[in-house]
């Protein structure tokens, strides 16, 4: 069976963990080259990179905060010194706070909004000189709450309806480049950040998982698999998409 993936070269940023780390490993798995951008857990990404080497993939951990301008350029040098090419990019890379109106303050504000929308927009940006004539796939990672927020998310959730927008609005700008974008948009899933905020095993958990049809909470693995398909060649007529990957949770 052909690997669906050969000789391509990915980013995931924010993939020393959770859905990033399984979407890197998934690219892997399928023939990509893959950089593991993380901003601050050297030793999760280094270990996702050693996971990835150990079974005869390619990649490498590369430092960067794409809140940062300069930190996304650093990414892209990076990125073409290693592997000389970019086909794929996958924005991920994410905060997450909960916090009722009162709680909102100008610094968790920007720290989200930067690194959710800013971030992903810029990263964007500098990627489109990288894929040349043959164009490329751009995968944003949303969440079901843009479309369908609860209560204390609610900066997040506005970050994410953002991503949304600018998936369907930069598909019409960069169609004619050959540079299809697509957003997932995952359910609750079993990550490490989750767990370590106790929304898996918390209240969140208890009040998503009866309105999940599918009656579980979702898996890294559950999103890296549809994130395989929109960077392959298998969904080369398909741009401008939001898929939600939830288990039926709306």
């Amino acid at each position: 069976m052909s690997l669906k993936l050969k000789d391509k070269v990915a980013i995931v940023t924010g993939a020393s963990k959770g859905i990033g780390a399984g979407i890197a490993k998934a690219f892997a798995r399928e023939g990509a080259k893959v950089i593991v951008n993380y901003a601050s857990g050297k030793s999760n990404a280094e270990k996702v990179v050693s996971d990835i080497t150990q079974n005869g993939g390619i990649a490498s951990a590369v430092q960067a905060d794409i809140s940062s301008l300069a930190n996304i350029k650093k990414l892209l040098d990076e990125t073409v010194k290693l592997y000389g090419q970019l086909d794929i990019l996958v924005n991920n890379a994410g905060v997450f706070k909960i916090e009722l109106l009162d709680g909102i303050s100008e610094e968790s504000f920007h720290l989200q909004v930067n690194t959710h929308l800013m971030g992903p927009i810029l990263t964007i940006q500098q990627a489109v000189n990288l894929f040349g004539e043959k164009g490329g796939s751009i995968i944003n990672i949303s969440s079901t709450v843009s479309q369908n927020p609860i209560p204390g998310v609610m900066v997040y959730s506005a970050a994410k309806a953002g991503i949304d927008n600018v998936t369907k609005t930069l598909a019409k700008e960069l169609g004619p480049k050959k540079i299809r974008i697509n957003t997932i948009a995952p359910g609750v899933t079993d990550t490490e950040g989750n767990h370590e905020m106790g929304i898996i095993g918390g209240d969140i958990e208890k009040q998503m998982l009866p309105l999940t049809p599918l009656g579980r909470i979702g898996q890294p693995e559950d999103i890296a698999k549809v994130a395989v398909f929109l960077a392959s060649d298998e969904a080369g007529w398909v741009t401008g998409e939001r898929l939600t990957v939830s288990g039926g949770l709306l």
